[in-house]
């Protein structure tokens, strides 16, 4: 019994981090059109979303990691990772069919994860060892595009982060992508820094986008006198 784990919002300095888990009794069950996240339109990756939840032999899991969690100083996003592709996994597992719960398969289900970590390897360890579920862990560089497993969960995962960008963008105003590449995101931020002498209560404090925003800031600030 397969599953698909993947995660999106791992880079961004705004919001939270998602990781969704995809099961299906087959991949012929997935809807046609499934792909990595990243190669189709956002209309598309909704549209191919409400389908996925909507199926009733398919399950989902969501995992959300939230600002706090990552800028904890007892954290690393790498081990945070790891814990959102493990807890996507056993909420997806929750909701699968009860002989998968009672263990009574031959096999213990199979999860294929997009591998968040140079060492593929070592990526698939650590998710087995984080997850109660009892099962065998793959992890693969470029999961989301060879597997359709993996790239429904990059879909669902991506779409829980639009929408949380979109909801934080209904209160705040546009903040773009969220990335600090993002030149609608870097405005939106110093902006605010400027206005407000603070961080906006979403931003990833721990990033050092964040930081040199504050220090561009109090230096103009300084200028001024």
């Amino acid at each position: 019994m397969p599953f698909g784990v993947d995660e999106a919002g791992k880079g961004p300095v705004f919001g939270s981090m998602f990781a969704a888990a995809v099961w299906a009794p087959t991949r012929d069950a997935l809807p046609d059109g499934v792909a990595d996240s990243k190669r189709l339109s956002p209309d598309r990756r909704e549209t191919l979303a409400e389908t996925i939840r909507a199926d009733a032999r398919l399950r989902v899991g969501i995992a959300e990691v939230t600002t706090e969690r990552i800028d904890a100083p007892d954290t690393d996003m790498n081990g945070l990772t790891v814990e959102a592709h493990a807890s996507a996994l056993e909420a997806a597992a929750e909701e699968s069919p009860s002989t998968l719960e009672r263990g009574e398969t031959s096999e213990p289900p199979h999860a294929h994860c997009d591998a968040c970590d140079t060492d593929a390897d070592r990526f698939a360890r650590r998710v087995a060892d984080a997850c109660a579920l009892e099962a065998t862990v793959e992890a693969t560089h470029g999961a989301d595009d060879d597997d359709p497993l993996v790239g429904a969960a990059s879909i669902v995962a991506k779409v829980e982060r639009d929408a949380h960008v979109a909801a934080i963008a209904d209160e705040h105003g546009e903040v773009g992508s969220g990335y600090p590449s993002d030149p609608t995101t870097r405005a939106f931020l110093e902006e605010y820094v400027a206005r407000c002498g603070a961080l906006p209560p979403f931003a990833r404090e721990s990033w050092s986008t964040c930081a040199d925003v504050l220090v561009d800031a109090e230096q103009t600030g300084l200028e001024q006198f």
